[in-house]
């Protein structure tokens, strides 16, 4: 039995794996399908992970709601917002020049990917020097807009749940309805001889 219920390493290691192996099926442990999201040229990335996002929150609602999970049982970090702006503006750079993520770059690295490893390399030596110049100026910079409210929307501003899910579900059609206009914009329109070459080979 795979021991999906455990919350060690076992489990983890084989989440990651399956998520690993999908990522890559799907194409996006190359670094040029995730770079042409930046330039806004295929938003695949991106769909994939907000739909991702709000299947996962619509799902943890219904199950709290038909009393099936406990409203605690999931661990919510604690919401240090300018950390967290800080840290995804230094991660979104390095995908923007690198191509990966630091998930991605795994699964480059086990496909084999020599950029993924350079990618891996510096990802690691990074969480070194974080670690040994972590201090009282960063526990500073991480402090800044920390929200002691609480971790999540619902609690901190305490906005009813289903309207957060009904503000996510409208993000989630805008994304894959501006994500498919840019998309189309990109390829550009299709010229005479290129629709005769196409029906062409079609026949």
């Amino acid at each position: 039995m795979i021991p999906m219920n455990n919350g060690g390493m076992v489990s983890g290691l084989v989440c990651g794996v399956l998520f690993g192996f999908v990522l890559e099926n799907a194409g996006f442990g190359s670094p040029l399908k995730l770079t042409a999201q930046f330039k806004l040229t295929d938003w695949s990335v991106f769909k994939v992970m907000f739909t991702a996002i709000v299947v996962a929150a619509f799902g943890l609602w219904a199950l709290r709601a038909l009393g099936l999970m406990a409203p605690d049982s999931v661990f919510v970090p604690q919401a240090l917002v300018m950390a967290s702006a800080v840290g995804g503006a230094l991660v979104g750079a390095g995908f923007a020049v690198g191509g990966y993520c630091p998930g991605t770059s795994v699964v480059g690295l086990s496909s084999g990917r020599l950029d993924a490893l350079v990618f891996v390399v510096g990802l690691l030596l990074g969480t070194v020097a974080f670690a040994g110049f972590y201090g009282p100026a960063i526990r500073a910079v991480m402090a800044m807009g920390e929200n002691i409210d609480g971790d999540t929307v619902v609690d901190a501003y305490g906005i009813a749940e289903p309207v957060v899910l009904a503000v996510l579900g409208l993000a989630l059609v805008a994304v894959f309805y501006f994500g498919s206009w840019f998309e189309r914009r990109s390829v550009g329109p299709v010229t005479a001889q290129e629709a005769v070459a196409g029906a062409g080979a079609g026949t």
